[in-house]
């Protein structure tokens, strides 16, 4: 459609709205104080943002041309408060005489240009005169005095491009956005705020004390939140509203119905937004295209940590490498609903992975659970039992991630949710984890994965099934190692007599329980018990893989090394 025709429609329809102001503008003399039309700020205390006023103020500086500046962020993140807090700061010190005009974007711009020329500089147009033709005559007619011009909540730039002013040093314009845009705008992405300065938002809002009270509450609360402005003031505005909640209340509400909880779903008369954290959310969401937000909907599955992108791709293997970054870039990252934290990392904002977790559901989400799945299996698996310092530092990223996906597997309650693609790797998501403490000597940290692993296999495919022999096994290597031989012994018992009856007694893995138990007598010094067992497993191994097989020649050795031992226990 052509812009001039849409133009020139639309104030004919103004000037049949507006007529009262060709009949009494407003004079320059009467004019009186820097012509301005800025919204109420709500806020009590504005706190936290000193250094990005002061950084938006150096973007702004006077240049040879018009200074175009672009407030980006998520939503909810304060954008339209910084930029009426700098407006306001601005207006104080005097700095633009020509005026401080407020723009709304997603209204129309020509017509709000036209009315505060007339309302606030008392400009006189000509009556025959489209909507296009007025803008151009307001900026020819504008005072020669620096002006500001705050155009808020800008979709795209072509949007408002027509309607700005010509390049004249006076004018300098401040955009806010959930996009990043190029040149000529310089980008100014504002970040949450920080913890101290979460804290000071609660207290500023709530003023009874309630906040200093539970200081280690009110933390929980602000990094749950992900120390997001509109987060924090929705849960300060609540908080202040019903004096009776605690802090542990309101947590305990919050975590039962996340984004859908009051606090986070009332707005305030008085608040600069005016939407809560879901729809607030949810104006990004509507800009995605169906590609994106799959994407979007896969990375709510990951933990709420760094993710690797490299763990991302492979959950895509239909898709081609570029496009998936071309989808993540141009949407994503450009909408700030993705940070880039460092060189392949990504992550969500914890609100954010909320409320994309909120959009699964049905087979898509078990698609979803299954592709995530089925590649941190695969990274568990490569995972050795014995770590070098380079593999520790190649996997460490994934474990977090490959948490997730074990979390996840032990709120299932029947075999019929089991989303893996074979049920023989459920173990694997456990192990993985397990092997990756084990190895760094962390037993602690390891032992419960261990004892989930067992739980978690047990309870999915049944007691008698070969995990569940396995992840016995598995936990008792754990208590070997520490020398905790009386908790292993049992373990390895149970383990060996469920493989005898699942698998036979000339399975591999039989001899391979053999062999473990014949080894925790070692350890022990029981190496009349040891013999024995390594003498069956010796047998198995020989008639099944051959003389030569290295499993083969490995018990052989063992066995070597038992009866040395007994040779000189006796002749001591």
């Amino acid at each position: 459609m052509d812009v001039n025709a849409q133009a020139n429609d639309g104030g004919k329809q103004w000037i049949a709205q507006e007529q009262h102001f060709h009949n009494y503008p407003p004079t320059p003399k009467e004019i009186v104080g820097i012509p301005c039309n800025l919204p109420y700020s709500g806020v009590a205390q504005f706190v936290g943002r000193d250094d990005d006023l002061d950084s938006l103020h150096q973007q702004l500086q006077p240049g040879a041309t018009v200074v175009i500046s672009a407030v980006a962020g998520m939503g909810g993140i304060g954008k339209t408060e910084l930029a009426l807090q700098y407006a306001y700061q601005q207006l104080e010190a005097n700095a633009y005489p020509g005026g401080v005009c407020w723009l709304e974007a997603r209204q129309d711009v020509g017509l709000q240009i036209v009315s505060f020329a007339r309302a606030n500089l008392g400009l006189v147009m000509p009556d025959d005169l489209g909507l296009a033709e007025q803008v151009a005559f307001c900026w020819r007619h504008w005072p020669a005095q620096p002006t500001l011009l705050i155009l808020d909540d800008v979709q795209a730039y072509e949007d408002i491009q027509p309607f700005l002013p010509p390049p004249r040093s006076q004018f300098k314009l401040l955009l806010t956005s959930r996009s990043r845009f190029g040149s000529p705008v310089k980008n100014y992405d504002i970040q949450v705020l920080s913890a101290e300065a979460s804290l000071d938002l609660l207290r500023s809002l709530v003023g009874d004390g309630r906040i200093d009270q539970d200081i280690p509450q009110a933390e929980q609360l602000c990094k749950w939140l992900g120390y997001l402005p509109l987060g924090l003031e929705l849960v300060g505005r609540y908080l202040a509203e019903d004096q009776d909640v605690t802090l542990a209340v309101l947590w305990a509400r919050l975590q039962k119905k996340r984004l859908t909880a009051q606090a986070l779903q009332d707005t305030y008369p008085g608040m600069t937004a005016s939407l809560s954290v879901a729809a607030a959310f949810e104006l990004s969401w509507e800009r995605l295209d169906e590609d994106a937000q799959r994407i979007a909907k896969l990375l709510s599955l990951f933990a709420p940590a760094a993710i690797p992108w490299t763990l991302v791709q492979p959950c895509w293997p239909e898709w081609d490498e570029e496009a998936l970054a071309t989808v993540r870039n141009k949407q994503l990252l450009n909408l700030h609903l993705l940070t880039r934290t460092e060189d392949g990392h990504y992550q969500l904002h914890q609100l954010l992975r909320e409320f994309f977790a909120t959009k699964l559901t049905g087979e898509e989400r078990q698609h979803l659970k299954t592709a995530l799945a089925t590649t941190m299996i695969a990274v568990a698996q490569q995972i050795p039992q014995d770590l070098t310092l380079a593999q520790i530092q190649a996997v460490q990223d994934a474990i977090p991630h490959l948490k997730a996906v074990a979390t996840d597997l032990m709120q299932i309650n029947t075999r019929e949710e089991l989303y893996l693609p074979e049920e023989d790797d459920l173990g694997w998501v456990f192990t993985g984890i397990s092997w990756f403490y084990k190895g760094q000597g962390l037993y602690a940290e390891a032992e419960p994965w261990y004892k989930d692993c067992f739980s978690v296999v047990r309870s999915l495919l049944g007691e008698q099934h070969p995990s569940v022999a396995t992840s016995l096994n598995n936990l008792a290597g754990l208590y070997d190692s520490q020398g905790r031989y009386e908790l292993a012994e049992p373990l390895l018992q149970q383990a060996l007599d469920l493989r005898r009856s699942l698998l036979g007694e000339q399975h591999p893995d039989v001899a391979a329980s053999l062999n473990n138990l014949a080894v925790l007598y070692y350890h022990q010094g029981r190496l009349t018990e040891a013999e024995p067992l390594l003498v069956q497993a010796l047998a198995m191994y020989q008639q099944r893989l051959g003389n030569q097989h290295p499993h083969t020649l490995m018990m052989q050795q063992s066995l070597e090394y038992v009866r040395a031992d007994l040779r000189n226990a006796k002749l001591q």
